[in-house]
């Protein structure tokens, strides 16, 4: 990519209106996963909030928020944390963030992870959006990886939700799990439509280094489908929840109108976003940073200064390949009069232009017009093999 002709400084900058915060305890470790995660026995977890309340305070003051739109709690499974803890960590988040009066504040759970008394803390602190880990509906495929609820749990945590005032909720499912089959697939899709939910997430398995089934995969002792199979498992994913009204607004995502999640779009859009918590990533002021990952790391650093790992600048060249790599993920696709904007005024064809009629040439991508501008999103065939069109813009 010739970037000579490229006479815009630098990123458009802004202030993050959207917050990642990071619980790194979990019930158990599962076979696939190799987030920065610890099972929850024996781990401080008071310390770790009092760490992380001091991180929030130090992070709004060398960045202060105007108003921050959308939180997201992730791990890990942050509701291991006690209804007492839940009170206060939640307390903490709105002491040091001002959050929008219409704010989207996620918080992923795990089925039997949230009891009446917990759902209570989460309401009352402002949780407006749950989003549970099912992955199936099999429960020996549930054990299989590593999961420790059955399919009743997810059921039945749903049920709770909904009864504790909850209304957007979503869950995620995996597919191309070990053993798996089109047709353990189907019955999976079949019981989570019948919950009836405004979203869902729907995830091919990846074998990940650092992990049970990456030390499986590489003594050949791990049974993954085929890909075909696993390609027919995606497509029959999109084909049901089209079919049911749910609308495939990103690569992995289905939702009714209107219950999109606003704070992974920011991620789609590549805007920036505070990251706190062990291990969290964020990005402002056209930086990236990785926080020091482990439990007592994190403690000892963030109770004294903010707790980072990494922290690197990001050239516009890397701007511009993330914003196409990202935002090619939406359904609708990436946009020139987006791209001007971010990237002060730059001609998304004249900087991408060969990439973009080689994509389009082998019908991975089209070409459109949004907001009176040029356009380009995945097609169908774009949608089954996106990396490969996510790979031209690295």
């Amino acid at each position: 990519m010739a970037t000579e002709s490229i006479t815009v400084p630098q990123v458009h900058l802004w202030t993050p209106r959207a917050l990642y915060i990071h619980i790194p305890f979990c019930t158990n470790k599962c076979f696939y996963c190799d987030f920065n995660s610890y099972v929850a026995a024996g781990q401080p977890i008071d310390a770790y909030l009092d760490a992380l309340e001091n991180e929030m305070k130090l992070t709004v003051a060398e960045l202060p928020p105007t108003v921050i739109d959308t939180v997201f709690v992730g791990g890990g499974t942050p509701t291991v944390l006690t209804p007492t803890q839940m009170t206060r960590f939640l307390a903490s988040v709105r002491k040091h963030f001002p959050l929008a009066d219409n704010v989207e504040f996620t918080m992923e759970a795990n089925p039997g992870t949230t009891d009446m008394e917990k759902l209570a803390a989460m309401r009352e602190g402002g949780v407006n959006r749950i989003s549970f880990g099912a992955q199936t509906f099999d429960n020996g495929l549930l054990e299989t990886i590593g999961r420790i609820h059955a399919a009743q749990d997810v059921v039945e945590s749903i049920a709770n939700a909904k009864a504790a005032g909850f209304s957007n909720l979503s869950i995620d499912l995996m597919f191309g799990l070990p053993n798996q089959t089109l047709q353990q697939l189907k019955d999976s899709v079949s019981k989570a439509l019948e919950l009836d939910l405004p979203h869902y997430s729907l995830y091919g398995l990846k074998v990940e280094e650092n992990t049970l089934f990456h030390r499986l995969y590489q003594r050949d002792e791990l049974p993954l489908p085929e890909e075909d199979d696993e390609l027919a498992m995606y497509e029959h994913l999109m084909e049901r929840l089209g079919g049911a009204g749910y609308r495939h607004y990103e690569i992995s995502n289905f939702a009714r109108p209107g219950f999109e999640s606003r704070h992974n779009t920011t991620y789609w859009h590549n805007e920036p976003y505070y990251g706190l918590g062990a291990g969290a990533h964020g990005y402002a002021l056209g930086k990236r940073h990785v926080n020091i990952k482990g439990v007592q790391p994190y403690i000892d650093s963030a109770n004294k200064a903010l707790p980072r790992l990494e922290e690197s600048s990001v050239s516009l060249e890397e701007a511009m390949g993330d914003f196409m790599m990202v935002g090619l993920r939406l359904q609708e696709g990436v946009n020139a009069s987006s791209f001007a904007h971010q990237f002060d005024g730059a001609d998304l064809e004249q900087i991408y232009g060969a990439e973009l009629k080689k994509m389009v040439g082998q019908g991975l991508l089209e070409r459109c017009e949004r907001d009176d501008s040029a356009s380009y999103r995945l097609t169908h065939q774009g949608i089954l093999f996106g990396n490969e069109v996510f790979g031209a813009f690295v």
